[in-house]
């Protein structure tokens, strides 16, 4: 019991301390989680709004195919993307293996579908005397998605959020393409794996409260979009 309260005491002067190692893994994790959504988002918002609005041949499909990818497990995508960058793989001579941009694009793959398919379901669910009536007073189809869009932007803030979550609170596929190398590829989930192994609970626990923080922010985030969205309609 003791071992365990002097593990809190220490966890809490590593974060008050700006203990540098703390600092640069949570940085890591932000900065690599961060773009992989914002990578996500230019491809899954646009995506999921043309699936949403369009019919087409085989478009159930590509439906299934993007909701099977919202649960595909990490492991799976880091192990994708392990042979993709290996040596023996395709992408070999890019040298991208145990990079944080090979983080960035097993993150990238994870978070792209959770918005795609969010974003999708908004815009069907969306009345559809919105979209008649901006065709009526001549709307062209970029007007047209645009203002569909809008209607749906609290849902599609709501899905950019979860997909940020998700990415940042995953181990596995970061952990086999990252390699968790110390101060170079080391994110808030791998280190805490790590460091418990290794009996060092202290940073172990900082590392962890630092992700419990975050998880409550994205939680009060989510909240209020859904608040704010329910005064809107």
């Amino acid at each position: 019991m003791n071992e365990i309260i002097e593990g809190f005491f220490k966890a809490f002067q590593l974060i008050l301390s700006l203990d540098p190692e703390v600092l640069n893994i949570t940085l890591l994790s932000l900065r690599v989680s961060g773009t992989a959504v914002i990578l996500g988002s230019i491809v899954g918002l646009p995506s999921g709004a043309l699936l949403g609005l369009y019919d087409f041949k085989g478009k159930q499909l590509v439906v299934n195919f993007v909701n099977t990818m919202m649960g595909l497990p990490p492991v799976v995508v880091g192990l994708f993307v392990f042979l993709l960058l290996s040596r023996s793989g395709p992408l070999g001579l890019l040298d991208l293996l145990y990079t944080p941009l090979a983080m960035i694009i097993a993150q990238f793959i994870l978070a792209t579908p959770i918005i795609t398919g969010i974003t999708m379901a908004a815009v069907s669910s969306i009345d559809r005397t919105v979209r008649e009536t901006a065709i009526s007073l001549g709307a062209t189809e970029g007007q047209l998605i645009w203002t569909v869009l809008k209607e749906t932007r609290m849902s599609m803030l709501s899905g950019i959020i979860v997909a940020f979550g998700r990415v940042i609170s995953e181990v596995g596929a970061i952990m086999i393409v990252g390699g968790n190398i110390r101060w170079y590829t080391r994110a808030l989930t791998t280190a805490i794996v790590l460091e418990t192994r290794r009996g060092e609970f202290a940073l172990a626990i900082a590392l962890g409260l630092i992700l419990i923080l975050l998880a409550f922010i994205i939680n009060m985030m989510l909240t209020y979009l859904q608040r704010k969205g329910e005064r809107i309609y």
